[in-house]
């Protein structure tokens, strides 16, 4: 199977949407997906089916189809009405209406204002606004009119133009012309039958509110999709190449051009061009755009950056190592694209109600014309209840429902550095009640660092790692790097080199340092007071013993450190009402101080000793025992059991392997932003169902309101309008989501 996306143009409403679709998957080897939120379809196609086929199709039903233009630069981007779902156009028909039907609203709303001849005036300004503003609707209806089909503009063309024609008769051809003719207002349908009543503000109001409703749509839409656009476009659009290596000539070229080993120089305040690794120079990395970490990390010789960045300190030359759509920018679009153009099981029962919605209003809408006729009310009240029906249908807020709220949720996790990978995810997070954590890499760095530096009476601390530092610093060993990184970041100033280096099996190494015979290992004499303070030192961890001209000094412990923000996320993940569960292959002594540290100190909850083929295990027996289980991982061992978790989030500072396998990707390597994205998911998933609660709940209390008489059909069309806009407006409500860290300060 082959997948495509197609640009899907002319829908205006859910029903349009849900046409595209059964449309496209009515042909043979192919599944789609039409989102109306973003104007996008989804295929998946193979049997012989070419992208030709799928664009002839949707055109034969009455839309366009096109592969999307592939981006353009930010000054083209920015030109007005060319991006897709532009309002322009909208706010120029908006105008015209506004302008034109407030006059014929207050005539016909205030017996006072209406003069001698009023009406006349009423027709003359109601007509551009049916025959004008409306336009679109008329020419939708027309064009899916002989496609055989009929959409939510079918609806509002029909009872404007009722209400217009219905009007312009009782004008020309009945007692509504007469001079001096008064009309009175009702909220609801008068059953006074006679043909001097008059609707043009029926036919100018409903189409003033429905524009409204549609352009608030459309900006909101827009404002929805910002996110996404915004992360797209944050990219550097040239870079300053070595062609000819690090003494070679600096040149600029645009960022296509760019291939993986190319080295660039990136200055303060440039955006580091595409991911690479550092390999001259430090710097600090403002990584809050792609992050939404925002603290700068600092950065020098063979630590990785990710593009897009920016270089907020010294210059640096970076090597290229991902280029174009292999770079985590790239990846993160990716994934929140396709989190988008996804649909919930909730959003595709109400695409199918969409699908047979506007059918059934129009046989409401007979229904009620007939039954009110049938009863004697008459001919004028009846056509306008029938009117009300037609104009207060809207299953506009039941396709809007879901794509906007995820449009706006996954958009604001990008954000915040949290990849929502689909719809679907979101039920998971609400069902999920036990979390697993892997400890290398998710709740500890992954990386040895020094931790304590215990020195014997009289010794001094700076002194110690000075000459420690050192030695270790001509040794590869990962505890040595460790001691002689801490030892360089403390004292500041290059560490001076040994002589004499050489390396003592089973006890460590040791060398000339300052005039003194250093040796640092694991097994010393030392003093009692020392051992004593040693002893006291927590399990799990790695004492290194210092010592100089035949005395033992101080005593080094080094550990894979917890990270400072673990133990407040284990808090946070315990208030969503989780359950942690620390998972490890190391020694159980290791975990439980581990566990001890981050704040779970429940026995059971600590799992240590794992091989990485039986983490797999272990979430399937958690599941057996009827836990809903998330897991938190970010290595290739962790891969498998992040797909088998009902919920797997992978750390982004992880392996590929583990992010292709996650729900839900954690951009930067803090576990707070677990609970963040689950708070995210959970706040997407609540704003869905109250969106399609009210969708649901007006229509169903509308329709009989509308059939009954009780409903005026200009405060019908206000109706309809608004349910939309509420729609689209409580799902902006995610725009403000903040992380519990942000909300602290």
């Amino acid at each position: 199977m082959d997948a495509v996306e197609l640009a899907i143009g002319g829908m205006t409403c859910a029903s349009c949407a849900a046409r595209v679709e059964k449309k496209l998957n009515r042909m043979d080897g192919v599944t789609a997906t039409v989102n109306y939120a973003t104007e996008k379809a989804r295929v998946d196609y193979g049997g012989g089916v070419a992208v030709g086929d799928l664009i002839a199709t949707v055109e034969a039903t009455g839309y366009t189809a096109a592969l999307p233009a592939p981006p353009e630069g930010p000054e083209e981007s920015q030109t007005p009405g060319n991006e897709p779902g532009d309002p322009a156009p909208l706010r120029q028909r908006l105008v015209t209406a506004v302008v034109l039907a407030i006059p014929v609203i207050a005539m016909a709303m205030v017996p006072a204002l209406q003069f001698r001849n009023w009406q006349w005036l009423s027709l003359t300004l109601a007509a551009p606004v049916v025959l004008y503003a409306a336009w679109p609707f008329h020419r939708a209806t027309w064009a899916n009119l002989r496609h055989g089909a009929a959409t939510m503009d079918t609806l509002i063309s029909v009872g404007t133009l009722a209400a217009f024609g219905w009007s312009v008769w009782a004008l020309f051809f009945g007692d509504a012309g007469m001079p001096g003719m008064k009309h009175p207002f009702e909220l609801t349908v008068s059953r006074d039958g006679g043909s001097g009543n008059l609707y043009f503000e029926v036919a100018a109001g409903v189409t003033a509110f429905i524009l409204a409703g549609r352009y608030f749509e459309a900006r909101s839409k827009r404002r929805a999709g910002a996110a996404l656009r915004a992360l797209m476009q944050l990219g550097s659009k040239d870079a300053a190449v070595l062609r000819d290596g690090r003494d070679g000539r600096e040149t600029r070229v645009p960022v296509a051009e760019l291939r993986t080993g190319d080295l660039f120089v990136v200055r303060p305040g440039e955006k580091i061009a595409t991911d690479g690794v550092v390999r001259e120079g430090s710097s600090a990395v403002d990584a809050s755009m792609v992050t939404g970490e925002s603290v700068p990390a600092e950065v020098g010789p063979g630590d990785a950056v990710t593009g897009a960045t920016v270089n907020a300190g010294g210059r640096i030359v970076v090597e290229a190592t991902r280029v174009g759509a292999d770079t985590q920018l790239a990846r993160i679009a990716r994934l929140v694209e396709e989190a988008q153009n996804g649909k919930a099981a909730a959003q595709r029962l109400a695409d199918r109600i969409s699908a047979v919605f506007v059918p059934v209003v129009i046989a409401l809408a007979l229904g009620t014309l007939g039954y009110w006729l049938a009863t004697g009310a008459g001919a004028t009240a009846a056509f306008t209840a029938a009117v009300a029906v037609l104009i207060i249908a809207c299953p506009c807020a039941l396709g809007l429902a879901t794509p906007t709220a995820l449009l706006v949720g996954t958009g604001r996790g990008a954000q915040l550095g949290i990849l929502i990978r689909g719809p679907e995810v979101l039920e998971s997070t609400r069902r999920v009640d036990t979390i697993v954590l892997d400890k290398t890499g998710t709740v500890t760095s992954g990386v040895m660092t020094l931790v304590e530096v215990l020195v014997a009476d009289g010794e001094d601390e700076t002194q110690v790692l000075r000459l420690a530092g050192a030695l270790e610093h001509a040794s590869e060993h990962p505890i040595a790097r460790a001691i002689a990184a801490a030892a360089q970041e403390r004292s500041g100033v290059p560490l001076p080199v040994p002589e004499k280096f050489k390396a003592l099996p089973g006890l460590g190494v040791e060398g000339v340092v300052d005039g003194h015979t250093v040796v640092v290992g694991r097994t010393q004499p030392m003093p009692e007071q020392l051992a004593e303070r040693l002893a006291a030192v927590a399990g799990g961890r790695t004492a290194i013993a210092v010592g100089w001209d035949g005395q033992a000094r101080a005593v080094l412990v080094v550990a894979d450190a917890v990270k400072p923000t673990s133990a407040e996320a284990v808090r946070q993940l315990r208030a969503l009402g989780l359950t942690p569960v620390l998972l490890t292959g190391d020694n159980e002594a290791v975990a439980r101080a581990v566990a001890t540290e981050i704040g779970i100190s429940d026995a059971d909850h600590v799992i240590a000793e794992v091989l990485p083929e039986d983490k797999v295990s272990v979430i399937r027996r958690l599941q057996a025992d009827g836990r809903t289980v998330a897991m938190v991982g970010d290595g290739v061992n962790d891969a498998a059991a992040l797909a088998q978790a009902d919920l797997g989030l992978a750390m982004g500072t992880g392996t590929d392997a583990a992010i292709e396998a996650a729900d839900l990707t954690l951009v930067r390597g803090d576990l707070r932003a677990a609970a963040d994205a689950i708070r995210l998911s959970r706040r997407t998933l609540g704003t869905i169902k109250i969106n399609l609660l009210w969708a649901f709940g007006y229509n169903v209390a509308a329709l009989p309101l509308a059939a009954a008489g009780l409903l005026n059909p200009m405060i019908a069309g206000a109706a309809m309008a608004f349910s939309s806009v509420f729609v689209v407006g409580n799902s902006l409500r995610l725009r403000r989501f903040q992380t519990l860290a942000a909300n602290r300060t």
